[in-house]
């Protein structure tokens, strides 16, 4: 099914990177078990996963690796991925097969639609935000995903109590979104500016790397009230 209209600036540029044959193969196996298609209506996520658990929606999963290695971790939630580009679908679902994850499943399509139109109001418990693109140069930061109008949708389809996490190694931008989630009424820092990185997420390799060239990362971690 179509989405309606853009009525909003993607954050994303789809290019036409190469997909491996394994990310074939397991992209096309892989998507009709674990895979949900767009459509512009909300989705019953107890009923998608077979039970009632704390829902976490993590935008932006990349290779998967990172997405994967939490939800292993963390049996008792339930995760939602959002991955545009096809070369990390494809090894995020290999990820889920090779680890045998019940827990996770993958949503290929704009992550403003999906969380628009199918992600109920106070149907989550977190969400996670990692290393999104910076769109370094000042024309592009419209560009940016984390702006005030979705931030506040983000803030609406959080239970109370609900956490919204994101982590960034481009300083500049974790000012931004320290500035943006902190302006949205509904959410709360749980910090004295930014957090500490919590247990739950992994350090990754390209941050491990990061960190020893002396590269700073930077957590964000509000609460909805």
């Amino acid at each position: 099914m179509e989405a309606p209209a853009r009525d909003h600036i993607r954050s994303f540029v789809l290019r036409q990177g190469r997909v491996s044959n394994a990310q074939q193969r397991y992209f096309d196996e892989g998507m009709p078990r674990w895979g949900i298609p767009y459509a512009p209506t909300p989705i019953d996520l107890a009923a998608i996963f077979g039970r009632a658990a704390p829902k976490i929606l993590e935008i932006g999963c990349g290779m998967g690796e990172t997405t994967a290695t939490i939800a292993a971790a963390q049996p008792d939630n339930d995760y939602l991925g959002i991955e545009v580009h096809a070369p990390g679908v494809g090894s995020l679902l290999k990820e889920i097969a090779t680890r045998e994850l019940g827990n996770l499943r993958v949503v290929r399509h704009d992550a403003v639609e999906v969380v628009r139109d199918m992600i109920a109001p106070g149907a989550l418990a977190g969400i996670h935000i990692y290393f999104p693109d910076p769109w370094p140069k000042k024309r592009h930061h419209k560009r940016r995903l984390l702006q005030p109008a979705f931030v506040a949708l983000l803030a609406s389809r959080l239970a109370p109590g609900g956490y919204l996490h994101c982590a960034t190694d481009w300083e500049e931008y974790a000012q931004q979104m320290l500035e943006v989630l902190g302006a949205e009424p509904l959410l709360a820092n749980t910090a004295e500016g930014f957090a500490p990185r919590p247990a739950w997420r992994p350090q990754t390799k390209f941050e491990t790397r990061g960190l020893r060239l002396g590269h700073g990362v930077w957590d964000v971690l509000f609460r909805r009230a």
